[in-house]
Protein backbone atom coordinates (compact mmCIF):
# COMPACT_ATOMS: atom_id res chain seq x y z
CA UNK A 1 0.00 0.00 0.00
CA UNK A 2 1.48 3.62 -0.74
CA UNK A 3 1.87 6.02 1.79
CA UNK A 4 2.02 9.84 2.25
CA UNK A 5 3.21 9.57 5.38
CA UNK A 6 6.60 7.49 5.52
CA UNK A 7 9.68 7.88 4.09
CA UNK A 8 9.34 4.90 1.12
CA UNK A 9 8.30 4.41 -2.20
CA UNK A 10 6.66 4.84 -4.11
CA UNK A 11 7.16 8.47 -4.76
CA UNK A 12 4.33 9.13 -7.22
CA UNK A 13 0.87 7.80 -7.38
CA UNK A 14 -1.79 7.71 -10.08
CA UNK A 15 -5.58 7.56 -8.76
CA UNK A 16 -8.86 8.14 -9.43
CA UNK A 17 -9.79 11.36 -7.15
CA UNK A 18 -13.03 9.05 -5.96
CA UNK A 19 -10.18 6.88 -4.55
CA UNK A 20 -10.52 7.16 -0.34
CA UNK A 21 -7.05 6.75 -0.45
CA UNK A 22 -5.31 10.26 -0.74
CA UNK A 23 -8.25 11.54 1.83
CA UNK A 24 -6.88 9.12 4.30
CA UNK A 25 -3.19 9.72 3.68
CA UNK A 26 -3.62 13.27 3.40
CA UNK A 27 -5.67 13.33 7.02
CA UNK A 28 -2.94 11.31 8.69
CA UNK A 29 -0.11 13.05 7.19
CA UNK A 30 -2.33 16.82 8.65
CA UNK A 31 -2.07 15.00 11.51
CA UNK A 32 1.49 14.41 12.07
CA UNK A 33 1.96 17.79 11.26
CA UNK A 34 2.56 17.77 7.62
CA UNK A 35 1.60 19.51 4.91
CA UNK A 36 -0.83 19.13 1.81
CA UNK A 37 -0.62 21.01 -1.20
CA UNK A 38 -3.03 21.13 -4.12
CA UNK A 39 -1.97 22.29 -7.88
CA UNK A 40 -4.16 22.33 -10.42
CA UNK A 41 -2.94 20.12 -13.34
CA UNK A 42 -5.33 21.63 -15.69
CA UNK A 43 -2.54 24.85 -15.62
CA UNK A 44 -0.03 22.08 -16.53
CA UNK A 45 -0.19 22.16 -20.34
CA UNK A 46 3.60 22.23 -21.30
CA UNK A 47 7.04 22.76 -19.51
CA UNK A 48 7.18 26.43 -18.92
CA UNK A 49 3.60 26.08 -17.40
CA UNK A 50 4.54 23.16 -15.01
CA UNK A 51 7.51 25.67 -13.94
CA UNK A 52 4.88 28.80 -13.60
CA UNK A 53 2.29 26.43 -11.16
CA UNK A 54 5.15 24.91 -8.75
CA UNK A 55 7.03 28.41 -8.83
CA UNK A 56 3.56 30.00 -7.47
CA UNK A 57 2.08 27.43 -5.48
CA UNK A 58 5.19 26.24 -3.61
CA UNK A 59 6.06 30.24 -3.35
CA UNK A 60 10.03 29.01 -4.95
CA UNK A 61 12.70 31.50 -4.39
CA UNK A 62 13.63 34.11 -7.02
CA UNK A 63 16.80 31.63 -8.16
CA UNK A 64 14.21 28.91 -9.68
CA UNK A 65 15.54 28.28 -12.80
CA UNK A 66 12.18 27.09 -14.63
CA UNK A 67 13.84 24.33 -15.85
CA UNK A 68 13.77 20.25 -14.87
CA UNK A 69 17.10 20.69 -13.20
CA UNK A 70 15.67 23.20 -11.17
CA UNK A 71 12.55 21.88 -10.48
CA UNK A 72 13.96 19.16 -8.93
CA UNK A 73 16.54 21.41 -6.76
CA UNK A 74 13.58 23.62 -5.59
CA UNK A 75 11.52 20.66 -4.74
CA UNK A 76 14.29 19.20 -2.80
CA UNK A 77 15.40 22.30 -1.15
CA UNK A 78 11.86 23.54 -0.49
CA UNK A 79 12.29 21.87 3.60
CA UNK A 80 15.27 24.18 3.62
CA UNK A 81 14.99 27.64 5.77
CA UNK A 82 12.15 29.64 6.19
CA UNK A 83 9.68 26.45 5.16
CA UNK A 84 10.64 23.90 8.24
CA UNK A 85 10.55 20.18 7.97
CA UNK A 86 7.35 19.27 7.55
CA UNK A 87 6.20 16.19 5.53
CA UNK A 88 4.96 17.12 2.03
CA UNK A 89 2.28 15.01 0.03
CA UNK A 90 1.46 17.47 -3.46
CA UNK A 91 -1.47 16.88 -4.81
CA UNK A 92 -2.09 17.33 -8.85
CA UNK A 93 -5.71 17.38 -9.04
CA UNK A 94 -7.81 17.33 -12.38
CA UNK A 95 -4.05 15.62 -13.75
CA UNK A 96 -6.65 13.74 -16.63
CA UNK A 97 -4.98 16.01 -19.57
CA UNK A 98 -1.44 15.52 -19.02
CA UNK A 99 -1.77 11.80 -20.82
CA UNK A 100 -2.17 13.86 -23.82
CA UNK A 101 1.33 16.24 -22.98
CA UNK A 102 4.46 14.98 -24.85
CA UNK A 103 6.60 15.90 -21.27
CA UNK A 104 4.90 13.76 -19.15
CA UNK A 105 7.72 10.63 -18.47
CA UNK A 106 10.09 13.58 -18.18
CA UNK A 107 8.40 15.25 -15.56
CA UNK A 108 7.36 11.93 -13.13
CA UNK A 109 11.20 11.32 -13.17
CA UNK A 110 11.82 14.88 -12.28
CA UNK A 111 9.14 14.76 -9.26
CA UNK A 112 10.45 10.76 -8.31
CA UNK A 113 14.02 12.14 -8.33
CA UNK A 114 13.05 15.65 -6.19
CA UNK A 115 11.10 12.90 -3.56
CA UNK A 116 13.87 10.56 -3.62
CA UNK A 117 16.13 13.17 -2.36
CA UNK A 118 13.86 14.72 0.27
CA UNK A 119 12.86 11.54 1.81
CA UNK A 120 16.67 10.51 1.44
CA UNK A 121 17.80 13.76 2.34
CA UNK A 122 20.63 13.43 0.22
CA UNK A 123 23.04 16.19 -0.91
CA UNK A 124 23.71 17.19 -4.88
CA UNK A 125 26.62 14.60 -5.04
CA UNK A 126 24.07 12.17 -3.60
CA UNK A 127 25.73 11.55 -0.43
CA UNK A 128 23.66 11.53 3.05
CA UNK A 129 22.85 15.21 4.49
CA UNK A 130 23.80 14.98 8.06
CA UNK A 131 22.71 18.43 8.68
CA UNK A 132 18.93 18.14 7.77
CA UNK A 133 16.66 15.81 8.53
CA UNK A 134 14.91 13.47 6.36
CA UNK A 135 11.13 14.63 5.41
CA UNK A 136 8.56 12.32 3.54
CA UNK A 137 7.88 13.67 0.34
CA UNK A 138 5.56 12.21 -2.72
CA UNK A 139 3.24 13.27 -5.08
CA UNK A 140 -0.19 12.24 -6.57
CA UNK A 141 -1.57 12.53 -9.81
CA UNK A 142 -6.05 12.90 -9.20
CA UNK A 143 -7.37 11.77 -12.13
CA UNK A 144 -11.29 12.43 -12.87
CA UNK A 145 -12.47 10.39 -15.47
CA UNK A 146 -9.29 8.60 -16.67
CA UNK A 147 -7.87 5.32 -15.48
CA UNK A 148 -4.45 5.10 -13.88
CA UNK A 149 -3.42 2.53 -16.58
CA UNK A 150 -3.79 4.53 -19.57
CA UNK A 151 -0.88 6.60 -17.84
CA UNK A 152 1.10 3.65 -17.47
CA UNK A 153 2.98 3.58 -20.96
CA UNK A 154 3.72 7.26 -21.17
CA UNK A 155 5.33 7.20 -17.75
CA UNK A 156 7.33 4.58 -18.04
CA UNK A 157 9.31 6.30 -20.68
CA UNK A 158 10.52 8.37 -17.95
CA UNK A 159 14.37 8.68 -16.74
CA UNK A 160 15.04 5.49 -13.92
CA UNK A 161 11.81 5.15 -13.11
CA UNK A 162 9.66 1.76 -12.67
CA UNK A 163 6.13 1.66 -12.49
CA UNK A 164 3.69 -0.42 -11.40
CA UNK A 165 -0.76 -1.10 -11.30
CA UNK A 166 -2.04 -2.06 -7.99
CA UNK A 167 -5.33 -1.70 -6.67
CA UNK A 168 -5.62 0.30 -9.55
CA UNK A 169 -3.11 2.61 -8.94
CA UNK A 170 -0.14 3.63 -11.09
CA UNK A 171 2.74 3.33 -8.62
CA UNK A 172 6.23 4.82 -9.77
CA UNK A 173 9.53 4.83 -8.60
CA UNK A 174 13.42 4.90 -9.16
CA UNK A 175 14.98 2.21 -10.50
CA UNK A 176 16.91 1.72 -7.60
CA UNK A 177 17.06 -0.63 -4.86
CA UNK A 178 13.94 1.18 -3.40
CA UNK A 179 11.59 -0.59 -5.84
CA UNK A 180 9.57 -2.97 -4.58
CA UNK A 181 6.59 -0.27 -3.11
CA UNK A 182 7.42 -0.87 1.07
CA UNK A 183 10.93 -1.48 0.26
CA UNK A 184 13.93 0.55 2.76
CA UNK A 185 14.75 3.57 1.02
CA UNK A 186 17.82 3.79 3.43
CA UNK A 187 19.15 0.56 2.60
Amino acid sequence: MPTLTERRPPWVVFTSAADPWPASETAALVRRNGLVLRLDGREMTDPASVFRTFARDLSFLGYFGHNWDALVDCLHDWHGPGHGNQDLAILIEHADDLLKSDFLGLFVSVLAQAAWHSNLRLDADGELDEWRPRTAQHFVFLLDHTAPAAFTEKVARGVDVVVALQDGRLLVTLTDTDWPPGGDPGS
